[in-house]
C-alpha cells in the first residue's frame, strides 16, 4: 500500500516504476512533420545504443519499421500529423531495488503540438549564465539521454529566478559542455567550434545533422574542440541547438552581444533537408 498526498490506497502504478524510483531509463525527443519523423534512424540508433549501455534488454520487436509505426499511429490517432512532438522513453521493467530483477523493458509514447513545421528563426532576446552549482562528468553515461535529469531541472530553476533564458553548464574541469536544453556551438572567426562528447556533452541528433551539414559549407571550418568560459567572451556568436527548435541564437553573456550570421545560415541550410 501507498501514501498519495494523504490518501492510503492500494499500490500505484509509479510506486513500483523503476524510471520514476531510479531514472532507469532512457528517452528520445522527436520531431513530427507532415507525418514522417524527422532524422529517425539517427533517433533509433541512438536508442538502441543507450539501451546497450545500460544493459537493457532490447526486445526482439524494436525494430525501426515497427517503433516508426507506434509512434505514427499514435500521431494520427491523436490528429497531430501535419506538425507534433513525440516522446518516446523506454524503461526497465518492476522488480528490484538497485539491483532488477531481470533487464526486460517496456515503452511509452507520449504527443503534443507544434505550430511550426520548419525550423524558425528567433532573433528575440536570449541571455544564458554559467550554471556552477553542480557540474557534468566526462563520461559515457553523460552522452545519453536518460531521465536523470537532475542538474537540468535545477538549473532551469536558476536560470528562471535570475532572469536568463538559459544557462551553459560546466564539466569538472571548468570546460563549458552544453546547455540546459541542447548542445552548443561557438562561431571564432571562420571556425564553428562544439564540445567533443568526450566532454560529456550530450550525443545530440540535431548536433549531427549540424555538423554534416556545416562541413559542406565553403568557408567554414568545423571543429570538435573544448571550449573554456574566456572563449566565450572571444567568440563571434553561440547558439544552442536541439531538434524540437533547431538552431536558437544567444544574443547577450554577460556583457558580451553576439551576431546571428552563421546560425541564420546554417538553419536554412537543415530547413532545406526537410
Amino acid at each position: 500500500m501507498v501514501n498519495f498526498n494523504g490518501s492510503i490506497q492500494d499500490e500505484m502504478m509509479l510506486s513500483t516504476n523503476r524510471a520514476f524510483l531510479y531514472g532507469d531509463a532512457v528517452f528520445e525527443t522527436l520531431k513530427i512533420v507532415e507525418g514522417r519523423i524527422l532524422f529517425f534512424e539517427d533517433h533509433y540508433f541512438r536508442l538502441m545504443a543507450s539501451m546497450r549501455i545500460l544493459r537493457m534488454k532490447i526486445p526482439m520487436t524494436f525494430t525501426l519499421e515497427f517503433l516508426e509505426s507506434e509512434i505514427l499511429r499514435l500521431v494520427k490517432e491523436a490528429n497531430l500529423t501535419e506538425s507534433s512532438r513525440v516522446r518516446l522513453t523506454v524503461y526497465r521493467n518492476d522488480g528490484g531495488f538497485y539491483l532488477p530483477n531481470d533487464n526486460s523493458v517496456s515503452y511509452l509514447i507520449s504527443v503534443q503540438p507544434l505550430l511550426d513545421k520548419k525550423y524558425r528563426f528567433s532573433s528575440e532576446a536570449y541571455e544564458v549564465e554559467l550554471y556552477k552549482d553542480f557540474y557534468l562528468t566526462k563520461q559515457l553515461l553523460s552522452t545519453l539521454k536518460t531521465t536523470n535529469k537532475a542538474i537540468q531541472v535545477i538549473g532551469s530553476i536558476y536560470a528562471e529566478e535570475n532572469g536568463y533564458q538559459n544557462c551553459l553548464l560546466l564539466n569538472e574541469e571548468k570546460s563549458v559542455v552544453e546547455a540546459l536544453n541542447g548542445n552548443l556551438f561557438m562561431v571564432m572567426g571562420d571556425a564553428l567550434i562544439t564540445p567533443p562528447l568526450t566532454e560529456g556533452c550530450l550525443n545530440g541528433i540535431f548536433r549531427k545533422q549540424l555538423l554534416s551539414v556545416a562541413k559542406k559549407i565553403e568557408g567554414l571550418t568545423v571543429t570538435e574542440a573544448p571550449i573554456s568560459p574566456f572563449d566565450l567572451q572571444k567568440a563571434s556568436e553561440l547558439f544552442i541547438t536541439n531538434v524540437i527548435t533547431g538552431i536558437q541564437p544567444i544574443t547577450k553573456y554577460r556583457k558580451k552581444e553576439y551576431e546571428t550570421k552563421w546560425s541564420k545560415v546554417l538553419l536554412e541550410k537543415v530547413n532545406e533537408l526537410i
